[in-house]
């Protein structure tokens, strides 16, 4: 028993170390995201709090996933959200870390798909329309820290990129369309591709400008 409690014990003391360490790999630091593993730094729009962190190990695909969460509210409810993933190979015997294509939720609505090149840095990113469930089991680390999600509409862009076949970054920006200061319509049809217009397509190509001078401001630094 007592070497159980130990081990046990010993576990827990590792999983807490990673923890930290994961954490200081990565952080928001005013208006800018610094990652030392890998090596970026991004501009952001606005400046977040750090409120979630995560790790889980991918035996299988030989890998250790990461998972920040950042939110900037008004009051308690939150207006944007930034998640970041990052996957480290730990597997060195394991081959390059690859990653699916992004797709949008649907393609009735208003979205952008494309690819970012600039000198060997590429990457693929996604802008959409998106519905806000506070329900929905990935925004459960934001919720059980007493921060409300409200439901409805959102715009999300989406970004991801690997660096060197050893680590993988999907980047998530949301942001509430009632906190652009314009009247929204609720009804799905005002935001389909072929009809947008108004307020919602003014709030479409702002936030469209916000995520993409986001990911045009990522500077990687090579080893």
């Amino acid at each position: 028993m007592k070497k159980i409690v130990i081990i046990w014990f010993g576990l827990v003391l590792f999983a807490w170390a990673l923890g930290i360490a994961s954490e200081k790999d990565f952080e928001i630091q005013g208006k800018k995201l610094i990652s030392q593993k890998p090596s970026f730094i991004m501009s952001l729009p606005s400046e977040f709090r750090l409120i979630h962190f995560s790790s889980r190990a991918n035996p299988s695909e030989g890998s250790l996933t990461r998972a920040y969460y950042f939110v900037k509210a008004k009051e308690k409810d939150v207006q944007e959200m930034l998640i970041v993933e990052i996957a480290d190979r730990t597997n060195p015997q394991a081959g390059p870390i690859t990653t699916p294509a992004l797709k949008p939720f649907t393609e009735k609505r208003m979205y952008l798909k494309d690819r970012m090149k600039r000198g060997e840095f590429r990457g693929n990113y996604l802008i959409q329309l998106m519905a806000w469930n506070p329900d929905a089991p990935s925004l459960q680390p934001v919720v059980r820290k007493g921060i409300m999600i409200p439901s409805g509409w959102a715009l999300q862009g989406q970004f991801l990129f690997v660096y060197q076949g050893e680590n993988a970054v999907f980047i998530r920006y949301t942001k509430n369309v009632n906190s652009f200061g314009l009247k929204i319509s609720e009804e799905g049809k005002d935001w389909e591709r072929e009809s947008i217009s108004g307020n919602e397509k003014k709030a479409y190509e702002t936030f469209q400008k916000t995520f993409m001078e986001m990911i045009d401001s990522i500077q990687i630094k090579n080893p």
